[in-house]
């Protein structure tokens, strides 16, 4: 990958997106923890939906700990694996309760100790919440960074790992968010916005879109 290339992308991102935020809503530390978990396999929009009722009924870690678990599931029902993400909300609650003082940890070994947390999520919490130097992978960065030619690999920890070196450290944060709304709106894995891309001279996906 070419300096040029490097700095054609992340003009191109600054330009699109100057201050990137993360479109999961949160209020409280533990609930953006608790959002991410959930955002697997579904969209924000879906999370945010069910978590606007979730959060106000359940408006604190020992309430969520406590809760039935029958109600959390009819209450986020409507996206995806909610069984399972119904058990990991509760078990969250109740680690960070006894654990961590009700506090979400700063480090990666203790948040993927936590239920439904894995290393993508420990990634967002990091950056989001600490402002540690971290850059998750999602199914958008995966799709937009191969397009790109940053990256020939499904892997999210090697394209995790290639990006942190094609990129300077101080920009992982916000170069993610960038990577994953520019994938959300603009290089979608359906129907990309190839003809108005001013990064269609590099991407491997250009011809497929641009001579139909």
């Amino acid at each position: 990958m070419m300096k040029t290339n490097i700095l054609q992308i992340s003009n191109y991102l600054d330009e699109l997106f100057i201050d990137p935020k993360c479109e999961l809503e949160y209020n409280k530390d533990y609930e953006l923890l608790i959002a991410v978990m959930m955002s697997a396999q579904t969209t924000d929009k879906g999370v945010n939906k069910v978590n606007r009722v979730l959060f106000k009924k359940y408006d604190s870690l020992e309430k969520l700990s406590n809760a039935n678990i029958e109600d959390i599931k009819s209450i986020i029902k409507p996206i995806g694996n909610y069984n399972k993400k119904s058990e990991n909300i509760i078990n969250i609650s109740k680690s960070l309760i006894n654990n961590f003082k009700g506090i979400v940890p700063k480090n990666h070994e203790e948040l993927e100790k936590l239920p439904g947390v894995g290393r993508k999520t420990a990634n967002v919490v990091l950056g989001e919440l600490y402002n540690i130097p971290s850059f998750p992978v999602d199914t958008h960065i995966i799709r937009v960074s191969n397009r790109l030619n940053l990256v020939e690999s499904k892997d999210p920890v090697i394209i995790e790992k290639k990006l942190m070196k094609l990129f300077p450290k101080e920009n992982w944060i916000k170069l993610h968010k960038q990577l994953v709304l520019f994938g959300r709106y603009h290089c979608k894995a359906i129907k990309p916005n190839c003809r108005n891309c001013k990064l269609n001279n590099i991407c491997k996906e250009k011809c497929k879109v641009l001579e139909k």
